[in-house]
């Protein structure tokens, strides 16, 4: 490079000759670190160097000789974008939900709905195919499946249950006031209102009329953790009371003096082998070994599911049966007497439901049993229900006193379907409920 341009790049003066190197190493190294003119430009020499072109000087080949010794580094792997899509969506995680995280959803929407996902698809297949339906009432499937949900019922029984049952007395009274006293006295204001076929309301009547469902109320009692013995104890008392109180309330509010009498003998017998017995063999069974009290406990959510397979074949027997003369019925008359059943229920729910809550209030001594959550729901659902089986059999011994047995079932079926989708929803929301306030404590 020419003189002048040293010049213009560099802070000093430049000699015209260079002084010859000293003999001794020392001096060398001192003489290149104070002369010599690559360790003395700045960085903007680098770059000028490199525009003009010139060789580079020694130091930027031992710098690349020693670049090249060292070890590379390995390259940065990306991770595949569809693998990386699938974790985190575009939006920041809001995306779509992956197929595996869609059907553990499902899996868990149907093991949460599993009462009412079972008695509709029930209801669907007796409307669909009702020969398989008739087939099962023809070998009394029905009456086995109360058998074996009463079993269940023993089985999954503790003895603590008895006794708080016990306790709780005062609860089981009022459900039976209001399942044999309070719900016969609406019979008579459904039989006001105007509809047709005439049957339709007069099967209504004679719903509000009937005891507690045998079994439906005792497994809704069972899924929300209630307590099952109150249940059990409402259930199988007011249907032994029934025999006297159902005769003398289609007496007084539906027959008007039309000599209404029921089969006393055959609805005991009917109530001592489907509940009494099983219950027992249940029990018995749950006592005598420890093993399987061990193995009921450890598998109380397959036991419930069970019972609600069982339960759901009632409404898919009684709707095959009835199936043709649903399908003759306007839609319009079978629509409004579904509606006033849905309603019907929701005003027994409502009102058990305020009843208690006030009763809560009048006791002052200590905790009411009414308060308790245990109770209350036990009694909530037993005393809002009504049974479909004991209505059937009245119908039959009544012999057309009241209309057309086929259209006086009707109704019933209907009212007995949607009680329990009901009630299964609200216990669906209830067990939410408490998970989300054990989860928040």
């Amino acid at each position: 490079m020419d003189q002048a341009v040293w010049s213009e790049l560099l802070p000093f003066p430049i000699p015209t000759r260079w002084p010859r190197a000293p003999a001794s190493p020392s001096a060398s190294a001192f003489a290149m670190i104070t002369h010599h003119p690559s360790l003395l430009r700045p960085p903007i020499l680098t770059r000028r160097v490199g525009v003009l072109g010139r060789r580079p000087a020694l130091h930027a080949f031992l710098s690349a000789a020693v670049a090249s010794a060292r070890p590379c580094t390995p390259p940065l792997r990306l991770r595949p974008v569809r693998a990386a899509a699938s974790q985190v969506g575009g939006d920041g995680g809001k995306g779509a939900v992956p197929p595996r995280a869609l059907g553990a959803a499902l899996l868990d929407f149907a093991s949460s709905n599993f009462l009412p996902l079972a008695l509709v698809g029930g209801v669907i297949l007796g409307l669909l195919d009702p020969n398989l339906g008739c087939l099962a009432h023809k070998y009394s499937l029905s009456k086995y499946s109360t058998f074996g949900i009463f079993v269940i019922s023993g089985l999954t029984l503790r003895t603590k249950e008895l006794g708080a049952a016990l306790e709780a007395w005062p609860a089981g009274l009022y459900g039976l006031a209001s399942i044999l006293l309070f719900t016969p006295f609406l019979a008579q204001f459904i039989m006001r209102l105007q509809l047709f076929p005439r049957e339709f309301i007069t099967g209504l009547a004679m719903f509000c009329c009937m005891p507690t469902t045998l079994s439906s109320g005792v497994t809704l009692t069972q899924l929300v953790g209630a307590n099952s013995a109150l249940a059990l104890t409402i259930t199988v008392v007011s249907n032994l009371l029934g025999i006297i109180f159902v005769p003398l309330s289609l007496a007084m509010y539906i027959g008007a003096g039309a000599g209404v009498s029921l089969p006393t003998e055959q609805l005991f017998r009917s109530l001592v082998t489907r509940l009494l017995i099983p219950l027992i063999i249940g029990k018995v069974a749950r006592e005598a070994s420890k093993g399987i009290a061990d193995f009921v406990d450890g598998n109380r959510q397959g036991f419930s599911v069970a019972s609600a397979v069982l339960l759901s074949l009632v409404p898919w027997i009684q709707v095959s049966r009835s199936r043709s003369l649903i399908l003759s019925v306007q839609v319009k008359a079978f629509a409004a007497a579904i509606a006033i059943g849905v309603l019907l229920h929701l005003a027994l729910f409502a009102f058990n439901a305020v009843m208690l809550q006030i009763l809560s209030r009048l006791e002052q001594k200590g905790d009411s049993v009414f308060a308790k959550k245990e109770y209350a729901r036990a009694v909530i659902l037993v005393a809002s229900q009504k049974t479909l089986p004991v209505l059937v059999a009245v119908v039959d011994q009544l012999g057309g006193a009241f209309g057309e047995s086929g259209f006086l079932v009707i109704p019933g079926v209907a009212a007995h379907i949607n009680q329990i989708i009901i009630d299964s929803m609200i216990v669906n929301w209830w067990r939410k409920r408490d998970q989300q306030f054990t989860t928040a404590n």
